[in-house]
């Protein structure tokens, strides 16, 4: 079990903006005065770069600064009084560790998956959260099993696109409040148990099988069904059936060369004595 907790009802954002007190000018003037003195030695420890993708969060005394996240490029700090935290600010990957879930209709089922996201508010980032990257590989790993256990086995292995989109609302919604950006939730593998794999295999088996019969049946219906016209339409002629016969017999020759002895109706003959 995951659980997030928060030591004070007050924003950390809005006790920043408070003053530092009188003790705390004094500091900030002491602080000030010693980087007059050691000039120039002392502008080597008071700027700071910080790079395109990251952002600078300034802390006097332990408070944030107002105007939020400097960078990038250069800024100022004081000695003794400011120290400061890099943000990166940059999409970050992640990938879900498989995880056990139970579905709706009681299968146990494997889902691994992926999360990028970025810091959009490094202030939020540094102040209201200890940890945020492990707070968020945490938080997708519940989420993961919340959203695919509202669903059975069918909707989980066709409707990938719709639980990704689930989760990542889910998941942007509960970081928002830490400066996180949730940008895309994709699933990578689903791993179905090996006797349910065979129980699957077989039962698309059986369904492919029935359809073919299915399907060999209505041939065979059609098939009768013409050669019950064929035989109204032989029966109107006497002589139609032993053409049709002679015909066969001459496809039969021409496949394979070998001597047919068949027998002809006396009434043929007669005919031809008659003539």
């Amino acid at each position: 079990m995951v659980c997030f907790y928060k030591l004070t009802k007050n924003n950390t954002l809005e006790d920043s903006d408070s003053g530092i007190g009188l003790c705390g000018w004094l500091l900030v003037g002491f602080s000030l005065l010693l980087m007059l003195v050691t000039l120039p030695i002392s502008i080597w420890m008071c700027i700071k770069i910080v790079k395109e993708y990251e952002r600078a969060i300034i802390f006097r005394l332990g408070r944030i600064l107002k105007g939020g996240a400097k960078g990038p490029g250069l800024f100022f700090i004081l000695p003794c009084t400011d120290n400061f935290i890099n943000v990166d600010m940059r999409t970050i990957t992640f990938d879900i560790p498989p995880q056990e879930v139970l579905t709706k209709d009681s299968v146990t089922v494997s889902v691994d998956g992926v999360v990028y996201y970025r810091v959009q508010n490094a202030t939020l980032a540094v102040a209201n959260i200890t940890n945020a990257d492990s707070a968020t590989r945490l938080l997708a790993q519940t989420t993961l099993r919340n959203v695919l256990g509202t669903k059975n086995l069918a909707e989980i292995l066709s409707d990938r696109e719709e639980i990704a989109h689930n989760m990542q609302s889910t998941l942007d919604d509960a970081t928002d409040d830490w400066g996180i950006k949730v940008e895309r939730v994709e699933i990578k593998d689903v791993k179905l148990p090996l006797q349910l794999q065979r129980a699957m295999a077989a039962e698309a088996e059986a369904s492919r099988e029935a359809r073919a019969k299915v399907i060999a049946a209505e041939g065979e219906m059609n098939a009768s069904r013409a050669l019950k016209e064929a035989s109204l339409v032989i029966s109107e002629s006497p002589s139609a059936l032993q053409l049709r016969y002679l015909q066969t017999l001459n496809t039969i020759a021409a496949e394979k060369n070998s001597t047919i002895i068949f027998p002809l109706p006396l009434e043929m003959m007669q005919s031809l004595m008659n003539r």
